[in-house]
């Protein structure tokens, strides 16, 4: 009959899966939706913090928002083109680690690794608040529950990835293509309205905005911009989704993952173009902090989203295609912040393999799932969302900074890849395909560094430093867990010396004995058949009475081993026993000493607790002494039997 504890496993986690369940090849039209909807949606939000900043010039800098999306839609294209090269030469995982690492040396790949692991974490942070923002856009009675909405639906996605889930089947496209779609139709919807002169108006088109920085122009007008941009280059940030999961796409991969990132790209910059578009025309206005807004309420019902007002103008406030989109988008989010769950613990599994995380991460489940990354993504998640408030303004110039740091990493490392192979033999063709390459990995290294400039100096009192100490912390933790591993390997490497395979001149055995009962009769029996050149049994005495009888027990029972007994004037049982172990290799430092520990196994929770630990506490502190072996004996009792795992029948 399973444990209690085994039984509470299986109801959190599900029952095991067999080896050959591992995750399927994905072809294209499956592929496609789950790995773009982190890109995809990031339409969700990516104009509304665009607008965001250039709210901070007033009404006059919102004529720059085309500007702006332009930039981000340049942006786009370039890093779409520069990622396609990129999963053609490393399709193997692990997103810009892999190049960064081999290109530009262990230092450089896990300053890319700790950024890209951070970005995972603000994937789902983002996307869950973005989520939970447009749900209460639908319903604003949810307003006060959206830290626990946040922290709540975290925590089901780590409940689920625990039990293996993955988003393998045509199930986890729909949220995509229903998401998609429906931009289209509002988009479509929208446009169709205003060329007939029924332009859709945003609820808050009549508010004034209270400008934070004053009236801007000239160059601080171009600055404000380059920012706007910068900022929405968050609709960018999930191409690192596609990038990572080449593994899993069916052959041929590199192909099929360079014609998802070019779908992706072009999906994302359509979508983002039409709701900045609709946004324009709609004179939406949204701030950071509503009380910004003047005439806005800000006692009243929450500030809707960007996509939520403009669904509200073009199809009328509580229609059903207002509700449709905002179903659409929160399910795309939720499927965004999924896929992180995924891309997580695949990252880990790849640096634990390269020694720079724990190994733990790298092994899964007996449901295939990397339970510990899952827990830890999960943790971290749930942490920062509190932290910020689900706020998705002030995460988002945190996830832009992680992301677009991996990005300049690793397009500066295929720069570094493409003049090596240039510094080669090679045709014609090829020779010209390299320098395009290099060009498009020179420019998109360039841009998204600037990117990183950006939204770093003007972002960083506002939470951006977090995640460059987090990057930081990260860097040093690894750069500390390779050292121990490097460490280790080489204290536990067999050098071919003699002496790694020399016998001990001697075998000294200790039986510790607390008490005349079966478990001890058993582990005096044990190491008896072990044949030691010396055997003993040792006992504390810290009850002059207790001693006694033990003693005389011991005679007449007429035991053929002699009993030692171990003064403890302050009535501790390990502190003898350790000193007396010490004091016999400190006589024969090349005798092996082999103690045996007698223990009784009890198999219910509560008995635990009714019984000291001190066989464990000593244990522990006879496995730090050099020359000394520690056998533990157990002897099972009835209820220990009987809440193990039986032999099938």
């Amino acid at each position: 009959m399973p444990s209690v504890g085994e039984i509470s496993k299986r109801l959190l986690v599900g029952r095991r899966s067999a080896a050959d369940h591992l995750q399927q090849r994905l072809p294209k039209r499956v592929a496609l939706p789950i790995y773009s909807s982190d890109t995809v949606s990031s339409v969700a939000y990516a104009t509304q913090e665009l607008l965001v900043v250039l709210t901070l010039g007033g009404l006059s800098a919102l004529y720059l928002t085309p500007w702006a999306a332009a930039g981000v839609v340049v942006l786009m294209v370039v890093v779409v083109a520069a990622y396609r090269r990129l999963v053609q030469v490393y399709p193997n995982g692990g997103g810009d680690y892999e190049p960064a690492v081999r290109n530009l040396g262990e230092h450089a790949g896990l300053v890319t690794g700790g950024a890209m692991l951070t970005a995972l974490v603000l994937t789902i942070a983002v996307a869950v608040a973005a989520a939970v923002d447009n749900l209460i856009s639908a319903f604003p009675t949810l307003d006060e529950a959206g830290i626990a909405l946040a922290v709540g639906t975290i925590v089901v996605l780590g409940a689920l990835n625990l039990r293996g889930l993955r988003a393998t089947g045509l199930l986890f496209a729909v949220p995509t293509y229903l998401f998609v779609a429906g931009v289209a139709a509002l988009t479509a919807w929208g446009l169709a309205r205003t060329a007939a002169g029924d332009t859709p108006v945003a609820e808050s088109a009549e508010l004034e905005v209270a400008a934070e920085l004053g009236e801007v122009a000239g160059l601080a007008l171009v600055l404000l911009a380059v920012r706007a941009a910068a900022t929405g280059g968050v609709a960018l940030t999930g191409l690192g989704t596609i990038v990572s999961a080449v593994p899993t796409f069916r052959k041929p991969r590199r192909k099929n993952a360079a014609t998802t990132l070019l779908i992706t790209g072009a999906l994302a910059a359509v979508l983002f173009v039409g709701v900045t578009a609709l946004a324009v025309m709609a004179d939406v206005r949204y701030a950071a902090d509503p009380c910004d807004l003047v005439g806005f309420d800000c006692a009243g019902e929450p500030q809707r989203t960007v996509i939520a007002q403009v669904a509200a103008a073009v199809f009328g406030d509580g229609a059903f295609g207002f509700y449709v989109i905002q179903l659409a988008t929160v399910l795309i989010l939720l499927l965004a912040a999924n896929t992180a769950f995924d891309s997580f613990p695949l990252l880990g599994s790849i640096m634990a393999q390269h020694r720079h995380l724990p190994r733990q991460l790298h092994h899964r489940g007996d449901r295939h799932a990397f339970r510990n990354a899952v827990i830890v993504i999960a943790v971290a998640a749930a942490i920062v969302v509190t932290a910020f408030e689900v706020s998705v303004t002030r995460l988002v110039p945190l996830y832009v900074a992680s992301v677009f740091l991996s990005f300049t990493l690793g397009q500066t490392a295929m720069v570094r890849y493409w003049n090596r192979q240039l510094s080669g033999p090679l045709r014609t063709d090829e020779r010209s395909m390299a320098v395009r390459a290099r060009a498009l990995s020179a420019a998109a290294a360039v841009l998204t560094s600037a990117v990183v400039l950006v939204v770093g100096v003007t972002g960083f009192t506002g939470g951006v430093w977090v995640v460059l100490v987090t990057i930081a912390a990260l860097y040093l933790v690894m750069r500390g867990i390779r050292n121990h591993y490097q460490r280790v390997e080489t204290e536990l490497a067999v050098d071919g010396q003699a002496g790694a395979t020399k016998l001990p001149s001697r075998v000294h055995a200790i039986v510790l004995v607390s008490r005349l009962h079966k478990p001890t009769m058993r582990a005096l029996a044990y190491a008896r058949s072990g044949r030691p050149d010396l055997l003993e049994a040792v006992t504390v005495n810290i009850d002059l009475a207790e001693t006694r009888a033990l003693t005389d027990e011991w005679d007449r029972r007429g035991i053929p081993i002699p009993l030692k007994v171990l003064d403890s004037p302050y009535r501790e049982i390990n502190g003898p026993v350790v000193e007396y172990v010490n004091s016999i290799r400190r006589e024969s430092p090349r005798d092996l000493v082999v103690v045996y520990i007698p223990e009784y196994v009890l198999g219910r929770w509560w008995e635990q607790l009714l019984h000291n630990k001190s066989a464990l506490r000593l244990r522990a502190r006879l496995m730090f002494t050099p020359g000394v072996m520690v056998t533990m004996v157990p002897w099972q009792l009835h209820s220990s039997t009987r809440s193990g795992d039986q032999p099938d029948r």
